[in-house]
C-alpha cells in the first residue's frame, strides 16, 4: 500500500514524479494519462490494475484520461474486442475523456518516419527476419551492421515510398531506425519501425499496406494527444530509451511525454497472457472469453465479482517498481468483504438428503422466519415453508460420525435453522446401500422465535421444504490453473463442479446477475447468460472461507 504523509500526500513513486512535475510546471501543471489497449483480445485482471492506475491518477490531480486503441496490427485485431474493452472500462466505473485510434495518426507516423530518413536516421532493409535476428547480436556480443545501413537518405526515401505503394511483398522490406548496433540495450540496435502487411484495416481500409511497429507508434501517439505521463508496465522499461529517442529525433513536439513504468500484476493460480487465454477459447477448453473461470474482466464479471472489490484490490496492492506475485486469496478476500453487507442469504442444499419428520402432522405446512443477512439487521427477515418432509445438505449427515462432528447422525439432535430441534431415529437405505431418507422426530417446544431457553444442541443445519423446493443448477468453480510438482502452472482438470441442488422457493424468481449468499456454502450469482424463466443457473463467486489475513491496521 502507498504510505501517506501528514498532508495526506501519496508517496506512491509515480505520484511523486507527477507532483514534482506539477511543482516545476513541466507540463503547465496538467496531468493527462491514457489507457492504450490493443484490441486483439479481452482485457484481464492485470489490465484492471493499469486501468485503475491511469484513471485514478488523472482524477487525483484533476486531469484527464484517454481511451486509445493501439490498432497498428490489423492482422490480430477485431471490433468484438473493442466493444468488450469499452464495456470493461465502464463497468469498473471510469469515463474516458476521448476515445481515439492509433490508426488515425498513420499519416503523422509516416511523416515522422520520413523525417528520420531525411535526417539519415532510418533506412530500408532487405534482410530476412531471421537475418535481422542474427545480425542483432546477443547480450554479450554487439550486433553486426546490415549492408543496407549505408544507403543514402534519397535511396531510403525512395524505397520507403515504394513500400507504401505496395511494390514489395510482406516481409520483403522493413524500415529500421539507425541508432547503435553495439548498444548494450538490444532494443536500440537498429529496431524495425515499419513493416509491410498487405491486409485491410478496420479503420483505414486499404489505404495502407505498411504499418508502424508498436515501439515507434506508441511515443508518437502519446505526443500527438498531449499525454504528459505515459504509465506502462515494467516490461517496457528497457524500451524507454527508444521511446525517448523517437520523440527527440523526430522533433515535432517541444514538450514530449514522460514514460514511467510500474510492476505488472501477477497472481497465483492465474495465467495472464492474451495469447494463452485466446488459445483456451479457440480450442474449446473454456466456454469463451467470459467463462467464469477466466481471469478476464468479462469472466470475473460473469463470475459475480464486483467492480468495487476489484478497484479496492488494485488500490491495496499498491504500485511497485519490481515484479512480484500476489496470492489470489487477497483478491477473493476483497470480493467477500464487498459482498458480505450487500447480499441476502438463501437456503440451498447440495447433495440433498430427504428427512421425514415422523411425528410432524402430514397435512401441515408452516412458515418459519429466517434472517436475510445476520451482518445487516436492516435487511430484515423472510419466511420460508417447513413441513413433514424436508431436504438437508449431504454434508450435514454422517452415519458414522468422526470426532467433533456435531451435525446429524443416528441418535443425535440438531437445530434446524429457523425451525425446530430434530433427532435422527432411523436411516432408511436403498438396495445398493446408499441413504434413501432419514426418519427423525421433532420437539414442538423448540420452535425458533418462541423464546425457548431449554436444552441446547451443538449443531445447527439449514434445510429446504421438500414440497416447494426449487431445483437449481449450481456451478462450483475452482482455479483454472494449479501448480504441479515441478512448480509449473498447468490446467486444472477439476476447475468446475456442476450439480443440481434444491433451493428455497424464492430463488425461482432470481434474475440474471442477482447475487446471494447460499447459507454456509458461499456467494453465488445467477448466471447472466444461462438463467431464464425455465432454469436458474448459479455460479459460485467465492466460498465463505478465506486464507488471506489482512493487516490489522487496514
Amino acid at each position: 500500500m502507498s504510505e501517506k504523509t501528514n498532508e495526506n500526500r501519496s508517496l506512491n513513486f509515480i505520484h511523486q514524479i507527477i507532483e514534482k512535475d506539477i511543482e516545476e510546471g513541466t507540463y503547465g501543471g496538467e496531468v493527462y494519462t491514457r489507457f492504450p489497449p490493443e484490441p486483439n483480445g479481452y482485457l484481464h485482471i492485470g489490465h484492471a490494475k493499469s486501468i485503475c492506475l491511469n484513471f485514478t491518477t488523472a482524477q487525483k490531480y484533476g486531469g484527464r484520461t484517454n481511451l486509445r486503441y493501439d490498432d497498428t496490427n490489423p492482422v490480430k485485431e477485431d471490433m468484438e474486442y473493442v466493444d468488450s474493452i469499452e464495456e470493461d472500462v465502464k463497468w469498473l466505473g471510469f469515463t474516458w475523456d476521448k476515445r481515439l485510434w492509433a490508426s488515425d495518426y498513420f499519416d503523422t507516423m509516416y511523416e515522422a518516419a520520413m523525417e528520420l530518413i531525411r535526417k539519415g536516421l532510418a533506412y530500408v532493409d532487405d534482410l530476412s527476419p531471421d537475418q535481422i535476428r542474427e545480425y542483432r547480436g546477443t547480450l554479450k556480443e554487439p550486433g553486426k551492421e546490415s549492408p543496407c545501413r549505408s544507403q543514402s537518405a534519397e535511396e531510403a526515401a525512395d524505397l520507403f515510398e515504394r513500400m507504401r505503394a505496395g511494390e514489395f511483398a510482406d516481409g520483403e522490406r522493413v524500415l529500421r531506425a539507425k541508432i547503435d548496433m553495439a548498444s548494450p540495450n538490444i532494443n536500440m540496435r537498429d529496431p524495425v519501425i515499419y513493416r509491410i502487411a498487405h491486409t485491410s484495416h478496420h479503420n483505414t481500409g486499404d489505404k495502407w499496406c505498411i504499418y508502424p511497429m508498436y515501439d515507434f507508434a506508441h511515443p508518437i501517439e502519446d505526443a500527438i494527444e498531449g499525454i504528459t505521463h505515459s504509465i506502462c508496465t515494467l516490461e517496457f522499461e528497457d524500451h524507454r530509451p527508444l521511446y525517448d529517442w523517437v520523440l527527440k529525433n523526430v522533433g515535432f513536439w517541444p514538450h514530449p511525454p514522460k514514460q514511467i513504468e510500474f510492476a505488472r500484476l501477477n497472481l497465483t493460480n492465474t495465467v495472464m497472457s492474451k495469447r494463452l487465454l485466446k488459445a483456451l477459447v479457440d480450442d474449446g477448453t473454456v466456454e469463451g472469453w467470459d467463462d467464469p473461470r477466466m481471469p478476464t474482466i468479462a469472466g470475473l464479471r460473469r463470475r459475480g465479482y464486483t467492480p468495487q472489490a476489484i478497484r479496492t484490490f488494485c488500490d491495496e496492492i499498491g504500485v511497485a517498481k519490481s515484479n512480484s506475485t500476489i496470492d489470489i486469496a487477497m483478491l477473493e478476500h476483497f470480493v467477500r468483504d464487498d459482498l458480505k453487507d450487500k447480499v441476502e442469504n438463501r437456503n440451498v442444499v447440495e447433495d440433498p438428503i430427504k428427512v421425514v419428520i415422523t411425528n410432524y402432522p402430514e397435512d401441515r405446512t408452516e412458515m418459519v422466519e429466517v434472517e436475510n443477512n445476520r451482518n445487516v439487521p436492516e435487511m430484515g427477515n423472510r419466511e420460508i415453508p417447513f413441513s413433514r418432509e424436508i431436504y438437508i445438505d449431504g454434508a450435514d449427515f454422517m452415519e458414522v460420525p468422526v470426532k467433533k462432528y456435531f451435525r446429524l447422525f443416528p441418535g443425535n439432535e440438531v437445530r434446524v435453522k429457523g425451525a425446530y430441534f430434530i433427532k435422527c431415529e432411523d436411516v432408511i437405505k436403498n438396495p445398493d446401500g446408499t441413504v434413501k431418507e432419514l426418519h427423525c422426530t421433532y420437539d414442538p417446544q423448540t420452535r425458533s422465535g418462541n423464546g425457548f431457553e431449554g436444552r441446547k444442541v451443538k449443531g445447527t443445519i439449514h434445510f429446504v421444504d421438500a414440497a416447494t423446493a426449487v431445483p437449481v443448477r449450481v456451478r462450483n468453480y475452482n482455479y483454472l490453473y494449479i501448480e504441479n510438482e515441478q512448480g509449473e502452472q498447468v490446467l486444472n482438470p477439476d476447475s468446475v463442479e456442476e450439480k443440481i441442488c434444491y433451493a428455497e422457493p424464492s430463488l425461482a424468481e432470481a434474475k440474471p446477475g442477482e447475487r446471494f449468499q447460499f447459507f454456509r456454502h458461499g456467494y453465488y450469482i445467477a448466471d447472466e447468460k444461462l438463467t431464464n424463466d425455465r432454469e436458474k443457473v448459479f455460479n459460485r463467486i467465492v466460498d465463505l472461507k478465506s486464507s488471506f489475513k489482512p493487516k490489522k491496521n487496514r
